[in-house]
């Protein structure tokens, strides 16, 4: 920073005098137009010189003219004081003003001491910029562009001319009021301490305030909605590349059509020989009606089922077949037998009947494979496979009739392979697709009611009526229109809870329990005595000596064993044979 020293440019509007002078008495100061161009309110200020030992005598009237107060001394040289192109300058032509006496020649400071070093309000400091001048902008106000911001330069010594004294008061460069601006409010006058001399003020307009919220507001939505849309379009996208794999077609790749021939054995090769020769059986008659199966026994028609399948039809009714391939046509019982659970209807002007081989039950083994077939739940052709579980189950169904007139006793082969209603009379075959028996009950969980129609299904425990018991009572079905059964001769005690079965005091209606000349009279068996064996068999109730005599033929023999008075006895009889129902 300057201090004061005169140097080859001028000070600095802020440069502060480094010493300073005793006071001169005051000169008469003068303002003067610098240049005629530089518009209005440009002015230069001429002070007069400082006092030469020479110099005219007017010169000297005025530094000693008493009138004119005193002031601060000036610089000698042209001081630029401030931004507004005010300076001082040598040899200016000035107007005389009265001199005030000259004062004490004594040091004093420009200004009261300050403990804060700021100049005194009202008015610059020794260091303080001049204010500016402040120019109309009439234009501005109108509407016109300001003036370009032009660089101050020093003005140009103009040739002497006429100053007039100003009087006393604010200083000629003080602010000047701005007209009235026919604008908006939202204008003001900006001042920069910084910009060049003389340069004239600039109007800002004060800018509008935008709607950023609604536009803010609209680009989030904006954005919101590209990103859901994104979101979807590449949930589409990535749930079908997924699903396909990819853009383009999915061709999987498949086995050819090629050998479609299973072996004979397996449950496939068995199921295509069996089931040309396996019909469904629908009765109705009597105000009821059901679904069977039955399977063909031979090239006249001849199909054999269950009697509890046509037991509707018995009296007056409709039978009617349907076979593996589609066809249907009518059927006529032609003998049923409620002991062993077998009937026997007829199919006419059918041809190409295929009958299915029948097999040997007693060849039967448990463990063996099996394939039932039927139309479980009027379902037909259904085909389910599994084992011999068990030989020679004794089991009893019926009794619905209350009086045991139709109770079956059948002495049964137990399978896993699954039964389920409408399975009742249809095949049993083993792995050679050949007949072992005759699918006529099964055990339920719970008491018998469920599953469709009030019917249990299956769990696992089927039973199958021995096919060389079904063929014999087939044949005298087809032969007679009756079976015969194998009896003893004996009344049974039903009540018995002994282990055994044991012949009763008195028969049915009070007559004799041992029919006179029958086969138990003649093997000299007595009323009271317990059967506990039937050929080496252990029978533990009366039904199941009934079941182990139906399984056999009459004019069978038999070896019972006995106990009477706590002893046992064998005794050997020939079965002899009584018409069944």
């Amino acid at each position: 920073m300057n201090d004061g020293k005169p140097t080859d440019r001028k000070p600095k509007w802020w440069s502060r005098p480094a010493s300073t002078p005793l006071p001169a008495p005051h000169r008469p100061v003068a303002y003067e137009a610098a240049d005629p161009a530089a518009g209005e309110g440009d002015f230069t200020l001429a002070a007069p010189a400082a006092p030469q030992t020479t110099g005219t005598a007017p010169e000297a009237a005025t530094a000693q003219d008493p009138s004119v107060p005193a002031g601060p001394p000036q610089a000698a040289d042209t001081t630029d004081i401030g931004v507004t192109g005010i300076a001082v300058a040598d040899g200016a032509e000035t107007a005389e003003l009265p001199v005030t006496p000259s004062v004490p020649q004594q040091a004093r400071p420009l200004h009261e001491p300050d403990e804060y070093r700021t100049p005194p309000y009202g008015g610059p400091g020794p260091w303080a910029p001049a204010p500016p001048v402040q120019h109309p902008v009439a234009s501005a106000a109108h509407g016109a562009p300001a003036p370009p911001h032009q660089p101050h330069a020093p003005a140009p010594q103009a040739p002497q001319q006429q100053t007039q004294p100003l009087p006393h008061g604010p200083a000629p460069h003080a602010p000047a009021p701005l007209p009235a601006p026919q604008q908006t409010p939202a204008q003001w006058v900006q001042y920069d301490p910084w910009t060049s001399h003389g340069a004239p003020l600039s109007v800002v307009a004060e800018p509008q305030a935008k709607p950023r919220r609604r536009s803010r507001g609209l680009a989030l939505a904006g954005v919101l909605a590209f990103a859901l849309v994104t979101g979807v379009l590449g949930g589409v996208i990535g749930s079908y590349v997924e699903r396909n794999g990819g853009l383009t077609t999915i061709e999987l790749p498949q086995a050819g059509s090629g050998d479609t021939v299973r072996a004979p054995e397996s449950v496939a090769g068995i199921a295509a020989s069996a089931l040309p020769s396996v019909v469904t059986i629908h009765v109705s008659g009597g105000g009821s009606s059901g679904t069977g199966t039955g399977f063909v026994l031979d090239t006249r028609g001849h199909i054999l089922t269950n009697n509890h399948v046509v037991d509707a039809a018995s009296s007056a009714g409709d039978i009617s077949v349907t076979f593996s391939s589609g066809e249907t046509s009518s059927a006529k019982l032609i003998g049923k037998d409620t002991g062993y659970d077998l009937a026997v209807v007829q199919v006419t002007g059918v041809s190409n009947l295929k009958p299915l081989p029948l097999g040997n039950s007693d060849d039967v083994r448990v463990g063996d494979p099996v394939v039932a077939i039927g139309a479980p739940f009027d379902l037909q052709n259904t085909v389910t496979s599994g084992i011999i579980s068990a030989k020679e189950r004794p089991i009893t169904a019926g009794g619905e009739k209350g009086d045991g007139s139709d109770v079956s006793y059948v002495d049964a082969l137990q399978t896993d392979a699954p039964i389920n209603p409408g399975n009742s009379g249809g095949p049993l075959v083993d792995s050679r697709a050949r007949v072992i028996g005759i699918n006529s009950a099964i055990r339920a969980a719970d008491s018998g009611t469920g599953g469709e129609g009030g019917q249990a299904g299956s769990i696992g425990l089927g039973f199958a009526i021995p096919i060389n018991q079904g063929k014999r009572v087939a044949e005298e079905l087809i032969n007679t229109g009756k079976a015969t059964h194998p009896v003893i001769g004996v009344s049974l005690d039903m009540q018995f809870s002994g282990d055994g079965a044991r012949v009763g005091e008195k028969g049915k209606d009070g007559s004799a329990s041992i029919t006179p000349g029958g086969p138990a009279a003649k093997a000299g068996i007595r009323p009271g005595d317990v059967i506990t064996k039937v050929d080496g068999q252990r029978v533990h109730n009366g039904e199941e000596l009934i079941v182990k005599i139906r399984a056999h033929r009459p004019g069978d023999k038999l070896e019972l064993t006995v106990v009477r008075a706590g002893k046992e006895q064998t005794k050997t009889l020939t079965l002899g044979s009584s018409q069944g129902t």
